[in-house]
């Protein structure tokens, strides 16, 4: 009875699960989607609880307890600027959880072997199931386990390196130890040997030198991605501890744990391709840290950045029938969301066309400005991908850049040399005037130098975005 129901349990959440995942594409119907997630959750965990081989009450509730306490907090104090390195830092998490199941999993294997047929016949839980299996699939249930453990300890570093490159706790610029990908390569081939040792002996030292050259290979690979790709070490992340909880998932014999797995690495993996494909990189060549560093000398730039007032972009504003605004993370780093949808209301008041362009990987996180957007209540039909507005840009007024560098970077087209060559991104430099809110002269997250402060057409709006924005609202008139 129990089992039937935890299945049945199972299933339905499966298809939370699924119906969540496919509502988060669209914004209308992403917060219905969210509650899809949390209602499949607070399903299995129950199910988990009360279903076969369960125990150990108090422990579990406290933990349940500790952990909602936790994420409570950590909901409440981090700011959506700091999104991107918490969703790295929740990859971590998988990533350890992965490691620390699987060398469970190795254990209870090892204690079940060693005991007498006789003994096993009184076991519960994972150990009953793991007394039930034959030779074959306990050696199976090996490769299972050294894979989630090596996708999970990749995983574990490899996010712990990208939230301390999205933090700024760690350079953002690519570096590798001398032998670059040698050492990956010398890693990985010693990661093989140890799985073909561990098959054929069932030992722990495999196990554990596996983990040791795993969790370099995370650290390496990751160091070695410049800034500029950190979106996509994002997303890749994701991918990698959803494949480590579904190989997790096979060891423990979770059908859940399976699926739930299975739907986040691949989700993560074509999310990944697709920033890949808007950002004219190579999938392959970013997670090996085949990018971030300059292929030769970088363009030279001509020309100086020239400021402007309030009173002129108001001016400008005031003369303009067509705008178009282009948020960055500054944006959300000067909490400005609110103050950019006031200016729209203002300006759309006196008949003008106001539009925004969203980068694919504006914000170091997929979505991060539409986020912001929507919580500023701008309405979702003027918000626009960069394939749909790009082609507009030269019959625009005024175009606004809020706190975006890379995203609007004339470098990618213009310089072959620039770490961001061949990437796409907004044409802001074709709108009749642009607009550049920007704190000061600085570079910016990836540190590549951006030919559209220096143009003709561009002025540089100085100061925080928030401050900036609020300046120019009385004098939309």
């Amino acid at each position: 009875m129990e089992f039937g129901f935890t299945t049945a349990a199972y299933v339905v959440a499966a298809v939370l699960f699924i119906l969540s995942l496919g509502g988060l594409s669209g914004q209308e119907s992403a917060k219905r989607a969210v509650w899809y997630g949390i209602v499949g959750m607070a399903l299995a965990v129950i199910a988990t609880l009360i279903g076969p081989g369960s125990g150990l009450w108090l422990l579990s509730l406290l933990l349940i307890a500790g952990g909602g306490v936790i994420g409570t907090y950590v909901a409440n104090k981090v700011q959506m600027t700091e999104m991107p390195q918490l969703v790295a830092a929740m990859h971590s998490l998988v990533g350890l959880a992965a490691v620390f199941v699987g060398f469970n999993a190795h254990f209870e294997l090892g204690n079940v072997l060693a005991m007498s047929e006789e003994a096993r016949h009184g076991l519960e839980g994972f150990a009953a199931v793991l007394a039930h299996k034959t030779p074959v699939e306990q050696s199976i249930l090996r490769v299972e386990l050294f894979l989630g453990i090596f996708i999970g300890a990749v995983t574990f570093t490899g996010s712990v390196i990208a939230f301390g490159k999205l933090a700024g706790k760690v350079t953002s610029k690519a570096e590798k130890l001398p032998g670059g990908h040698m050492l990956n390569a010398a890693a990985a081939a010693l990661s093989v040997l140890c799985l073909i040792w561990y098959f054929n002996t069932g030992g722990f030292l495999p196990l554990f030198l596996m983990t040791l050259a795993a969790l370099f290979i995370g650290y390496h690979l990751i160091m070695g991605i410049g800034g500029a790709d950190m979106p996509v070490v994002v997303s890749m992340l994701n991918s990698y501890s959803g494949w480590a909880a579904a190989a997790i998932g096979f060891s423990l014999g979770n059908d859940l744990l399976i699926v739930t797995g299975a739907l986040v690495g691949s989700s993560g993996a074509i999310l990944s391709y697709i920033m890949c494909k808007a950002m004219n990189r190579s999938f392959i060549s970013v997670i090996l840290g085949g990018f971030g560093n300059t292929a030769g000398p970088a363009m030279e730039i001509a020309g100086e950045q020239i400021a402007i007032d309030a009173d002129g972009v108001a001016a400008a504003l005031n003369d303009a029938d067509s705008v178009i605004i282009v948020p960055g993370y500054g944006m959300a780093v000067a909490q400005a969301q609110q103050s950019v949808a006031e200016l729209t209301r203002r300006l759309r008041a006196k008949g003008k066309e106001v539009r925004f362009g969203i980068h694919p990987v504006a914000g170091r996180l997929p979505g991060h400005m539409n986020v912001l957007l929507a919580e500023a209540k701008v309405p979702y039909d003027i918000v626009l991908e960069m394939d749909e507005i790009n082609d507009d840009f030269p019959s625009t007024d005024v175009a606004i850049v809020i706190g975006s560098n890379d995203i609007v970077n004339p470098a990618a087209q213009e310089d072959p040399n620039s770490p961001i060559a061949g990437m796409p991104v907004l044409e802001v430099w074709k709108a009749k005037q642009v607009f550049v809110s920007k704190r000061g002269q600085g570079t910016g997250y990836s540190g590549i130098e951006n030919p559209l402060f220096y143009k003709d057409n561009t002025r540089m709006f100085y100061g925080d975005a928030k401050a900036s924005v609020d300046s120019l609202l009385p004098m939309i008139d």
